[in-house]
């Protein structure tokens, strides 16, 4: 019988209500800590809880600044909204994260930008950004992962004449370190996110939410996979999972349930502050705990 593998464990610092030194400490000491495989930000330019004028910052610059003060962690942004950058300039900043961090990226890309959420959505007019309707988001997020792949593996400009983007001369230059490219993660649950997950991803996660529709939308994932002859076992399937450091034992239970359910990538939500050696604390109190002792492979 094969065996499934070993579940790897992660982070989530949101880079927003914090301080950068804050969120430095904590990746420092996880990048210490063999049983925290990789670590994650998000990409929303204003907040989206708490106080609305507080402080956010903006993902990748944050990212690319982790990944010089970090040597083992993989990381990335969980999971960069497709409706703030162009993907020709989006595939050359993740090019550059994935140099500076010596081949550590995993590029996590959706849609973006929870579009129900109101303060989520302040964000494109304070920015001067325009906000597409759900079907051409999609469509765009299609094409981006196609432009973007082509940018890092192509060794010949070429064209792109897409519905919704269109490149001349498009070339990317330097290559990023992982070959044939980055891994990439797509996030979202809904269908027809997840039939875009079914053609490019490497990994897919889910953010959140109840357990029962987390396996729904994984086996719905599986039937689009089926339908274009991919086989599902070759995307991992991802969850987040918000951590409480008051009920350590809920937070396991929880794990539990995602690792039953199929789920082999972990990424723990930390909410700030953080309290003295979080990192340390999520790695026995939870990681070592629902490994049952046993170190990632």
């Amino acid at each position: 019988m094969t065996q499934s593998p070993t579940p790897r464990f992660g982070i989530m610092t949101a880079p927003s209500q914090v301080d950068y030194d804050d969120i430095l400490r904590v990746w420092r000491e996880a990048d210490t800590l063999p049983e925290i495989e990789h670590a994650w930000l998000f990409d929303h330019l204003m907040p989206i809880g708490g106080d609305p004028d507080g402080v956010t910052y903006e993902g990748w610059t944050l990212l690319s600044a982790l990944a010089a003060h970090t040597r083992r962690l993989r990381l990335g942004v969980m999971v960069t909204s497709n409706r703030f950058r162009p993907p020709a300039m989006l595939a050359k900043i993740a090019t550059t994260v994935d140099v500076v961090s010596g081949g550590r990226l995993d590029f996590g890309i959706g849609v973006g930008s929870r579009p129900g959420h109101p303060l989520a959505r302040r964000e494109y007019a304070a920015h001067g950004l325009p906000f597409h309707d759900t079907a051409r988001a999609v469509g765009g997020l299609a094409e981006a992962c196609t432009v973007i792949r082509r940018l890092w593996t192509e060794t010949e400009p070429f064209d792109f004449h897409g519905a919704h983007v269109r490149l001349t001369g498009a070339f990317g230059n330097p290559k990023p370190v992982q070959r044939p490219h980055p891994p990439i993660l797509i996030g979202g649950r809904a269908a027809s996110t997840l039939r875009v997950v079914a053609e490019h991803a490497d990994l897919w996660n889910i953010p959140g939410g109840h357990i029962a529709d987390a396996v729904e939308r994984s086996a719905l994932l599986d039937r689009y996979c089926a339908e274009i002859g991919r086989d599902p076992a070759a995307i991992t399937r991802s969850i987040v999972l918000q951590v409480s450091y008051d009920d350590p034992g809920a937070t396991r239970e929880a794990i539990a349930e995602a690792i039953d359910a199929g789920f082999r990538h972990i990424v723990l939500g930390l909410a700030a502050p953080y309290p003295d050696d979080v990192a340390r604390w999520v790695a026995e109190e939870l990681v070592a705990a629902s490994l049952g002792g046993r170190r990632p492979a």
